[in-house]
């Protein structure tokens, strides 16, 4: 699979480091929003996930261990694309993620809904996922409000958690 990202990947890069969230403790304003569409959306994982050049990295994980996977098996980086939430309802009949090894091993992914993460610019710096080990149909209107409200409540946060160092004028790194 591929590792290349889109041409806005420097925008991303600036975006993340602006937030400077990358490779932080969890904190709980992101792990409710996490806890919170896992049960809305009745699935055992969801993630609020970061993409950087190599990888993507999880700020809030819910059913599953890892803290971040390679981008090569990255289901995120796709969502990156879309100009709304990306449903894939069987990621084994799909032929971007049949071969994947987290469709094809553990966690075993079936189904897979994310909604890309906007900065106030537009700039996609991840996506908030809700990610099931069984095939399900594609979303309803109010399932993908859903998820994109909740996507926009991580955004928020983060902005708040900058806010800050914008105040007080700190450089970035």
């Amino acid at each position: 699979m591929s590792t290349a990202l889109d041409p806005r990947s420097e925008e991303r890069l600036k975006a993340l480091d602006r937030y400077q969230i990358l490779d932080t403790f969890p904190e709980s304003r992101f792990e409710r929003l996490t806890r919170l569409a896992s049960n809305i959306f009745g699935t055992p994982i969801s993630l609020i996930s970061l993409i950087d050049e190599h990888r993507q990295w999880f700020k809030s994980h819910r059913g599953m261990d890892e803290c971040e996977t390679p981008l090569g098996v990255s289901f995120c980086k796709y969502a990156l694309e879309q100009d709304s939430i990306m449903v894939v309802p069987d990621a084994t009949q799909d032929d971007r993620f049949r071969e994947n090894p987290l469709v094809t091993s553990d966690p075993g992914i079936r189904f897979y809904a994310g909604a890309p993460l906007r900065t106030p610019e537009g700039t996609s710096i991840g996506t908030l996922c809700v990610i099931d080990t069984l095939p399900r149909p594609r979303l309803t209107a109010m399932e993908r409000q859903i998820l994109e409200d909740l996507a926009a409540l991580v955004i928020d946060e983060l902005e708040l958690r900058a806010a800050p160092r914008k105040a007080s004028g700190k450089k970035e790194r």
